[in-house]
C-alpha cells in the first residue's frame, strides 16, 4: 500500500510521465489534500545547466512548477490505485521570477496548491519557488489532464 508520508523515500520517476534527462525535480517531499512540496537540487548535470550562469536559467522554473503539479497528480493516482496519465502546460497567469538563475549547488523547494479543477481536468495552480524559505519565483499555472490521452491527440489532429 502507497504511504503518501514516505514521498521523500520514493524516485520521483513513479509519479510522472516524464523519464531521463527530463525529469528535473529531484524529490518528493511532502503531500497534503490538493498540494505537493517537491526539491530540485542544481548540479552540472541538470537538465539545462548553463555553464555560462554557473545555473539554470530562471524560465526552467516554469517547468518545476509543471512537472510539481504532475507529480501531485501521480501522487493523486496511486492514492486511487490508478495509472499516471500525462497533462498538458496550457499557460500561466501572474508569473514573476524574482531571480535570473537557480544556481549551481543550491536547492530549491517548489510548492503547487490546486485553486480549482473542473471535472474535464483543466486545472488552476498557485505555484511558488522558494529558496531558503524566500520565495523566488511564482505563478497560477493552467492544466489539462485528459482522461484518454490517446483519444484527446487524436481529436485534436482532426
Amino acid at each position: 500500500m502507497f504511504d503518501p508520508t514516505k514521498l521523500s523515500e520514493c524516485d520521483v520517476a513513479e509519479f510522472i510521465p516524464h523519464r531521463d534527462p527530463m525529469i528535473l525535480i529531484s524529490q518528493l517531499l511532502e503531500y497534503s489534500q490538493d498540494s505537493l512540496l517537491t526539491q530540485t537540487d542544481v548540479s552540472t548535470a541538470s537538465p539545462y545547466f548553463d555553464p555560462r550562469l554557473n545555473g539554470v536559467p530562471n524560465y526552467v522554473g516554469i517547468e518545476y512548477m509543471a512537472q510539481s503539479i504532475a507529480a501531485l497528480a501521480g501522487v493523486e493516482a496511486h492514492l486511487r490505485n490508478d495509472i499516471i496519465r500525462v497533462g498538458f502546460l496550457l499557460g500561466s497567469r501572474k508569473l514573476k521570477m524574482h531571480i535570473s538563475q537557480f544556481e549551481l549547488g543550491q536547492s530549491y523547494q517548489t510548492k503547487v496548491t490546486r485553486l480549482y479543477q473542473e471535472e474535464s481536468g483543466l486545472a488552476v495552480f498557485d505555484c511558488q519557488i522558494l529558496h531558503n524559505q524566500e520565495v523566488v519565483a511564482e505563478a497560477n499555472v493552467n492544466v489539462f489532464q485528459p482522461q484518454d490521452t490517446q483519444a484527446y491527440i487524436a481529436d485534436a489532429a482532426q
